[in-house]
């Protein structure tokens, strides 16, 4: 009989010690997101507050890193994978050139901005690129998405996610209370609400004052600006490698920044467009989708300390209210063309 490795054993308990965590963080999370306010933010934004909370106030094993980047890393793309469920594309092209067209200069827009501003106010360009990629397309799961293509660094990544979500859940309450006084019927109000806000928790909570129609096209026009996380990704990921593009050429096609996870995420969208899947399936994989990205959430948070808030600087955070001021600001606009 074969003598087991000991080394080898406290290395696996260690890896589930780490992909436990952020399961219980993230079933923590879940359980707190369903409390009023906290709704706002959703699960993903809890658990990573979660995660550098428990950073913070309890020690980590040291052999549990590698469940923790396992989380943060594999069961990432798993998520971001599945969330291509979310998307119909039939739906979007029924609904008309104009939604496309709104979404296209919203990231457009969004994104030119922010990272001007962010080189005008001497923030880093990487953490500039994270807020203006979660603003303009699709919170947090847009961030973790871009972060690895464009080579940002982790503390980058927990200011990026926090930032949106307090501009995201202040944005929700401020339309929230201001619907009765805008003068804009439930599409348009819908319109507004999805093409303006960062996440899709912060899109469906705010789109409820204005019923079913405003909440129908609130996630259309949300989830047309997910879609475009694909062409937004690769396009950032050239841009922010562009150095190394010589040397990536030598290593070969299989090394350029192409976020080769994200073709799945266009797959699951086929997937569903083409209906191979009941409902019911597809609800159950989108649930599981949140789900992972939670438990990826919780894996970052525990990766990284409060004292990194510090080092990034007030600075990124009026890049973050700047954008999102100047997006709603062109509201007027983007209800002219729908």
């Amino acid at each position: 009989m074969p003598k087991s490795d000991p080394k080898k054993e406290n290395k696996n308990l260690g890896f589930l010690k780490g992909v436990i965590l952020t399961l219980v963080l993230a079933l923590l999370a879940g359980n707190i997101a369903r409390l009023p306010f906290f709704s706002i933010m959703g699960i993903m934004i809890i658990s990573i507050i979660l995660g550098m909370s428990w950073k913070a106030l309890m020690q980590v094993p040291a052999d549990a890193s590698a469940g923790i980047t396992f989380s943060s890393k594999i069961l990432l793309r798993a998520g971001i994978i599945l969330m291509g469920l979310r998307l119909n594309f039939s739906q979007i092209v029924e609904a008309g050139f104009s939604v496309v067209l709104v979404d296209i200069i919203v990231i457009a827009f969004t994104l030119t901005l922010m990272i001007y501003l962010g080189k005008v106010l001497s923030v880093d360009k990487y953490l500039s690129a994270l807020i203006a990629v979660g603003t303009a397309v699709c919170g947090a799961a847009a961030i973790v998405a871009v972060a690895p293509l464009i080579k940002a660094k982790k503390e980058f990544v927990a200011v990026s996610v926090a930032c949106i979500a307090i501009l995201g859940t202040i944005g929700t309450i401020i339309y929230t209370v201001l619907y009765p006084v805008l003068g804009l019927d439930s599409y348009q109000y819908g319109v507004l609400v999805g093409a303006t806000l960062h996440e899709l928790a912060h899109v469906i909570a705010a789109a409820i004052p204005g019923g079913d129609a405003s909440g129908e096209i609130a996630i259309l026009v949300k989830l047309g600006r997910v879609a475009l996380l694909i062409p937004v990704a690769m396009i950032l990921g050239y841009l922010f490698t562009s150095k190394d593009q010589e040397e990536s050429k030598k290593r070969g096609f299989k090394d350029l920044p192409i976020p080769w996870f994200i073709f799945g995420f266009l797959g699951m969208c086929l997937v569903n467009t083409l209906g191979f899947l009941s409902s019911t399936v597809t609800q159950m994989f989108i649930a599981l989708s949140v789900f992972l990205l939670s438990m990826a959430m919780a894996g970052l948070g525990l990766s990284i300390n409060f004292g990194d808030f510090k080092k990034v600087g007030y600075k990124a955070v009026i890049v973050g209210i700047i954008g999102f001021i100047a997006l709603t600001a062109i509201s007027p606009l983007l209800l002219k063309l729908v």
